[in-house]
Order: C-alpha cells, then structure tokens, then sequence
C-alpha cells in the first residue's frame, strides 16, 4: 500500500493540521510588507499579495506563456506542457505545501505564476541564443537572462495602468521572482533601487520563505512533467525510468498495489506517488528546520541560510533524477536538433530587427533606431509560433514543420 502521511502531521503534530490564513510568525505579510515602488491605497477585499497574483494573472506576459516551449516546442504535440501549464503546476504544488508550513498562499501562488514570463520563445535554446546576440553586439554589456527579463517585465515593460509602467508589485514577489542575479547586474538593480530586490545577491542573504517554497516547488514540478512529457514523446521509456532510484521504486509499490494496472497509468500513479513523496519530504525536513532555527520574524529569515529543503537523501534522489534527464531527454538527438533551429531563428531575428530600415520594423520596434535592449526585448515577448510566422516573413525559410 502506498502509505504517504497525511500532510497534517508534518503541520504541527498527528491532531493538528494548518488552517489557511493560519500564518507562521516568520511568513511573509501583507501588512508587514516592504511596499510597491510607486505608492498606491491599500487594496479594498484583497490583500496586497492577492492584488499582485491578479496583476500577473491579468498581464500579457502571462497569456503568452501558453504558447512558450518547455522542453517540447508549441506545434510538437497538444499535451505537452508549455510555461502557462508548468507555471500552473508550481503554484499548485507551493500552495500545498505553503499552507501545510504555515506560509503565505497567495504570495507562494503569485511568485509561481510570475516565475517564468521573461523566458524567451523556444525555452533555454532562445534565452541562450539571445545572450549570445547581445554580448555579441556589447562585449561589456548585460546579456540575457531570464530572471532578470522577468523582473524587468513586471516593473518596466508592462503598460496597463495609467500611473507607472510595469505591474508595481510588492517587494516580496519582485523579490521571489528574481531567483538568480550576477554580482554586475545586481549592482545596476542596487544602483537604481537602493536596498531593493538586488541587495541580497551582494549581501549573500536569502530570500523570504515563499521564495525558497518557489524553487523547490519549481524544482519538483519540472522533474516529475518532463518524466511524462519524455515517455509521451517517445523519446524515453519506462525501461529507461526504472534505472532512475527515484521512480523505480514507485514503479514497483504501484504494480504491488495494482498488479492488473497496464499503459500510462503505471506511469501516471508512479509519478504521482514520486511527487507526494517529495512533498512530504520537503514538508518534515523544512518544518524541522524551522523549529530548529525559530526564526521570528520574515527578516530573521532573510539573515539565516536556506530553511526550506530537500533531505539529505532526497536531494541526492531529486538531483539524480536531474542528470538522468539531461542526459537522457534535454540533450537527446532529436531534442538538439530541434534547438539548433531554434537557435537559428533567434538569432536570424535578432540580426534582421537590428539592421532593418525604420519602414520595415514591426510596431513593437517603431524608435528610429531601437537600441539593443529593445530588440532583445521583443524578440523574448514573442510566441514560439510569434518567432516561427516572423522568421519566415523576414528570411523566406521555413525551419518548422
């Protein structure tokens, strides 16, 4: 029998489970927040956390995620995930596990849906083949990074509100979206925000609870779709999964449990039990952690190494798996070949928008002469079929079935 503990017990005892709202005194709140980069009133029926998950939810860089790769391009197949759907299944997880450790949901749920919307078309191939353009263009300049495009996104290249560019959110998922920084560009953000989001990265300090809830939530939900994905594909087999400790062993409790069970579903439950697992584990070394360090407030937090982890063992399964499908699925044949392409047609159209006449620049590019930034910055906003449609009008070819 599968027998995962219930999440109660890992909450404050076998009698006690969390209640939402019921917040650890070291959790991000609202009310405690650092603010906005431009002052508005208080939210009226909402707090400030859940405004900045209906600001992200609403934006633009958001709907386009559903058209975004992650590890299988958009016109691949139908079922295959995209940023949109990974995203979805980060806040899902994080907002698990977020209430049974006494965390802030809404602020877990809007750093998640955030997470990804500075990734370019084409998933890692398009974010490296635009840093490659750039610091091509600028030796000495800031290349391409998706972390940072995301912040950029969220506090400038937004335009919905009639008051300031970007979203304006809270610091507290400015701050949980900004998962890596480089010492250079976290000195350019502590320049133009003094004591902001880019402090930590020249400080070694850490970031909120939610925001280390986030990566490993992100973590877990990569690993366990891009298993799915993989098989679906065809480009990895169940054969191949069973050389992996980490599934293998739900593999077998699942055949135990239902020794009829045939096709995707050995799959499906395996997967399912691998990720429950890895919930819970999370849950009671974190929820040790915790009590260990009592943290008292979510600055006390910031001032401590990471709370929230794997076990030992557990990161040593988690990081296993990891090189298992980087070898296995992302740096496949038939996975390379296609992100050559891709990488072509990035660059392609990074070389067209920067040497076309003004006449011939789309209306995302209409400055005279758009810097590079700006062209970078388009460039990520687009589509995996965006970039596809673009790159046949300007070069005539068709990398794509």
């Amino acid at each position: 029998m599968n027998a995962l503990p219930p999440l109660a017990r890992w909450a404050g005892g076998p009698h006690h489970a969390r209640r939402a709202g019921d917040l650890r005194s070291c959790a991000c709140r609202p009310e405690h927040s650092r603010g906005r980069r431009h002052a508005e009133p208080a939210p009226s029926g909402r707090n400030e956390y859940q405004r900045d998950r209906d600001r992200i939810v609403h934006s633009t860089a958001f709907r386009r995620l559903v058209y975004k790769t992650q590890v299988f391009l958009n016109h691949e197949g139908d079922l295959f995930r995209t940023r949109l759907t990974h995203s979805l299944e980060v806040a899902q997880i994080g907002r698990s596990i977020a209430r049974s450790l006494g965390l802030h949901e809404d602020l877990v749920e809007a750093i998640a849906l955030a997470h990804d919307v500075g990734h370019t078309p084409f998933g890692h191939a398009g974010q490296d083949a635009l840093n490659d353009c750039l610091l091509e263009s600028d030796p000495h300049g800031n290349g391409f990074e998706h972390n940072l495009q995301s912040l950029r996104i969220v506090d400038r290249l937004e335009h919905r509100y009639p008051s300031f560019d970007g979203l304006n959110l809270s610091f507290e998922t400015r701050e949980g979206i900004l998962k890596h920084c480089s010492r250079s560009n976290a000195l350019r953000l502590e320049q133009a925000e003094p004591g902001g989001v880019g402090r930590r990265f020249l400080d070694r300090t850490q970031p909120g609870l939610e925001a280390q809830l986030c990566n490993l939530a992100d973590e877990m939900a990569y690993n366990a779709h891009d298993i799915d994905d993989g098989v679906r594909s065809g480009l990895l087999t169940v054969e191949q999964m069973n050389d992996v400790p980490l599934y293998a062993r739900f593999q077998l409790e699942t055949l135990a449990e239902y020794p009829q069970l045939t096709g995707r579903r050995v799959l499906f439950e395996s997967i399912r039990r691998m990720l429950s697992t890895q919930i819970h584990d999370v849950i009671a070394t974190s929820a040790q952690a915790l009590a260990q360090a009592a943290p008292a407030d979510a600055d006390a937090v910031r001032r401590l190494p990471p709370l929230l982890s794997f076990s030992t063992d557990m990161a040593a399964q988690s990081l296993q798996l990891k090189r298992f499908l980087r070898a296995n699925l992302y740096r496949h044949r038939q996975v390379a070949q296609t992100t050559d392409r891709a990488r072509q047609v990035v660059r392609d159209l990074y070389a067209a928008y920067t040497t076309l006449p003004a006449a011939q620049r789309p209306a995302g590019l209409d400055a005279q002469s758009p810097d590079l930034r700006s062209v970078a910055d388009y460039i990520a906003g687009m589509t995996d079929r965006h970039a596809l449609r673009e790159h046949e009008r300007l070069t005539g070819e068709r990398l794509f079935d």
